[in-house]
């Protein structure tokens, strides 16, 4: 199965956001990929995180939703909508969501973050959990390819990359890991970080990132990537800008690893 992982570099408006999007989709499909994934934040990047609150949207509705569920269903591709902001528990916060759609474009899964990104250098501060409200449970589904293969799906995002509990939990054999890491810890983590995963689950890694300076003045590290089972980087974007990376997954090269070495089985904690 091929799969595409999308970097965007978003902008301040959902609509410029969204066309850039689509332009990405339609790569995608034309590539041959079955599954295309977009980063964290594909639809905005605002000027301060505050911006989320005026375009969240309800579950089930609204301009980001339609907006992948017609890509999906006029382009025949499962989409994962990276992250979007849905309604929270109260007006102060939203949930950072990721939607996953089939080719009929229907909404087939849908994942809040969990873990919420921190971080103060002294230079740079981040706390999400000031405008996002966190999830509460891992969530994954099935992708019928269209060679016979049934793939169990994870969803993660971004900072839950740091959380390998989250990643055992899930099982799957393709994990995804939309996200918008920054470019200080983006540098210093993030490939060693998604071939970590990769190789303690035996599974494969899609990765979609943002990617560049945004109009925010926010710098973020992109190299969006697909990673095998072994560890092995099948694909990575090397510069910054809108741009895919597509690769092909095999159910055969997954059985294999794991036969190799059973690892999952020997687990004991």
């Amino acid at each position: 199965m091929k799969i595409a992982a999308l970097q965007t570099v978003s902008a301040t408006r959902v609509a410029a956001n969204l066309d850039g999007a689509a332009a990405l989709l339609a790569q995608a499909a034309a590539a041959g990929a079955e599954l295309a994934v977009l980063p964290e934040y594909f639809c905005l990047m605002g000027q301060q995180d505050t911006d989320k609150l005026a375009v969240r949207e309800g579950f089930g509705s609204g301009e980001v939703q339609d907006f992948l569920a017609r890509q999906a269903k006029a382009l025949g591709l499962w989409i994962v909508g990276g992250t979007l902001p849905l309604a929270a528990g109260d007006d102060a916060h939203v949930r950072n969501t990721s939607l996953a759609f089939s080719p009929k474009g229907e909404c087939v899964a849908r994942y809040d973050k969990i873990h919420l990104f921190k971080f103060d250098n002294g230079r740079e501060q981040y706390d999400e959990s000031r405008v996002i409200e966190a999830g509460r449970a891992p969530q994954s589904f099935v992708l019928d390819s269209r060679d016979g293969h049934a793939w169990k799906v994870g969803l993660t995002v971004c900072y839950d990359l740091r959380f390998p509990e989250l990643y055992r939990a899930l099982a799957a054999d393709l994990l995804l890991a939309p996200s918008a890491f920054t470019y200080t810890t983006g540098q210093a983590h993030w490939e060693l970080l998604l071939r970590a995963r990769a190789v303690e689950n035996l599974a494969y890694v899609c990765a979609p990132a943002q990617g560049g300076r945004h109009e925010n003045g926010r710098r973020t590290w992109g190299h969006s990537m697909v990673v095998d089972p072994w560890g092995l980087v099948l694909a990575q974007r090397e510069e910054d800008g809108a741009g895919l990376v597509v690769a092909d997954i095999s159910a055969e090269r997954l059985a294999q690893v794991r036969k190799q070495l059973p690892a999952l089985g020997h687990r004991v904690l």
